[in-house]
């Protein structure tokens, strides 16, 4: 079993995929239903024992699928190593069917005591989470709900078996009230819910066990997502420089932004540009913060614009355009905008700029392909014309449908933040932290971006690589001095470190 965060395969898949995975598995390669579930439970109960060795008690929850037959063969396993186990049965028995059914027989010949869930709140040892597995599609309701809520309430460290009950294995929304587990183990397809939304709150460390089957049935089954990996991308998209290398070799970037009283929005993308390796910053703003754009960074060249036209002499020597930090949605803005879009520059649009898009101010013709649009969910409902919940509800429906709309690449951010663009979507599982929850962060996003691009990468690969190291960047950052109180530009200084492994 795979036992790393690191380690874990790259592709995820729907609910409906990895059911297919499992019927090709059985039906196809002849590994009989019962095999995987003894398999799933012991793979999961030695995780547990990695964990926990001697449990005080160990509380197992069983729904009535097969996700309970796990549960009852972790019982099983507990009982015959000689730990103090009992199981909660929530559900009709009567409901418990095929492979599931035959799980419990086996814990009860083992004596593993089974009882009605009663609504009791355990009060020591270890829950073993195995009531819902990836068929839900309804807020959990009844019964199920009252045990999810005992579960929470017991403050008691949870192994969830697959995935936490009550999570979307699609989405990663909480349908109505879900499991928060300490660790999952998940099995034979990952499930992509797991890693955006409230997929990370709900998961804790996520362990994965392939079960045995076989590489050629995962080979049947496309993955609907990828998860990205920062080192992997590092020394995909980057290779050595050449020595004869010069600054006109690693491109110039242009940020614009900066209106009256923004200027650190523009003077911290400016700065990211710089640190991930762009051979030339320009910055356009207001005259008033040359001062600070160049006090901060002698190494931008700062431009005083006040109108789309004096943009011009800017746009003719650019690689790449950032537009948005500190843009503002006033008369100046729409003014930089529109003589953006009206370039064939590649563009990492953010911040206002993507609020005047919404706002249907200018009309750029769509799709575009050449651009990169980075929404938080917010931005991203304006530009769908619907809510933050619509987008949140379905963040991978939500990342898709902005960039067949928009075209280029998108990346919605937040936990798990997504790239889409026309071959797929990429998950940035595991980097970020709730300390990146801070004003400039975006900002230091958009130069990240900006700075790749110009070092000739397309925007969708600029994004799945961007967006992994600003996140790793930030985990840096909180773990030199604590989530609380990290600053977007705590960030800069550790994205020229990660870039230089």
């Amino acid at each position: 079993m795979t036992d790393s965060a690191d380690r874990l395969p790259f592709p995820l898949y729907s609910a409906a995929g990895t059911r297919e995975l499992d019927r090709i598995a059985i039906h196809e390669f002849g590994i009989p239903g019962s095999h995987l579930m003894q398999r799933a439970g012991r793979a999961a109960f030695r995780e547990l024992l990695r964990l926990w060795p001697e449990p005080a008690h160990l509380h197992v929850f069983c729904g009535t699928g097969n996700n309970g037959g796990d549960g009852f063969v972790i019982a099983a396993l507990a009982r015959q190593r000689g730990l103090p186990v009992s199981v909660w049965q929530v559900g009709e028995t009567s409901k418990i069917r095929g492979d599931a059914l035959a799980a419990r027989e086996y814990a009860e010949r083992e004596g593993v005591p089974i009882a009605p869930f009663s609504c009791a709140v355990p009060d020591s040892g270890v829950v073993v989470d195995a009531l819902l597995g990836t068929g839900l599609q309804d807020a959990v309701r009844g019964p199920y709900a009252d045990a999810i809520n005992a579960i929470n309430a017991s403050g008691l460290p949870v192994l969830a078996v697959d995935i936490p009950s009550g999570l979307s294995s699609d989405t990663g929304q909480i349908l109505g009230c879900a499991v928060a587990a300490a660790v999952t183990v998940t099995f034979i397809g990952l499930k992509q819910g797991l890693f955006t939304g409230s997929g990370p709150d709900c998961c804790g460390a996520i362990r994965y066990a392939d079960l045995g089957v076989p590489a050629a049935v995962f080979e049947r089954v496309a993955p609907t997502a990828h998860r990205l990996d920062l080192e992997a991308l590092v020394r995909e998209l980057l290779p050595r420089r050449a020595r004869s290398a010069h600054k006109g070799s690693y491109g110039h970037v242009l940020v614009v932004g900066g209106d009256h009283g923004m200027a650190g929005a523009a003077a911290m993308a400016s700065a990211a540009a710089l640190r991930v390796g762009a051979g030339l910053v320009s910055c356009a703003t207001r005259a008033e913060h040359i001062p600070i754009v160049v006090g901060r960074h002698p190494e931008v060249m700062a431009h005083a614009v006040g109108s789309g036209q004096d943009l011009e002499p800017l746009l003719a020597r650019a690689s790449v355009v950032v537009i948005g930090p500190g843009l503002g949605r006033a008369g100046w803005g729409q003014q930089m905008l529109q003589r953006i879009l009206q370039s064939e520059l590649p563009a990492v649009v953010d911040a206002d700029a993507l609020n005047l898009l919404s706002e249907g101010v200018l009309t750029p013709p769509l799709p575009r392909d050449q651009w990169l649009l980075t929404p938080h969910p917010g931005e991203a409902a304006r530009l769908l014309h619907g809510s933050t919940a619509d987008i949140q509800r379905d963040r991978f429906h939500s990342a898709r449908a902005l960039q067949q709309r928009y075209g280029g690449a998108v990346v919605l951010k937040g936990a798990g933040s997504l790239v889409a663009h026309a071959a797929g979507i990429g998950v940035a599982a595991g980097y970020g932290n709730p300390g990146m929850a801070s004003g400039g962060m975006g900002d230091v996003l958009s130069g990240v971006l900006g700075g790749l691009i110009a070092q000739k990468l397309s925007v969708a690969d600029a994004a799945r690589l961007g967006v992994c190291l600003h996140g790793r960047a930030g985990d840096l950052a909180a773990e030199q001095g604590g989530e609380r109180g990290t600053c977007a530009t705590d960030l800069v200084p550790f994205l020229r470190r990660l870039l230089n492994p």
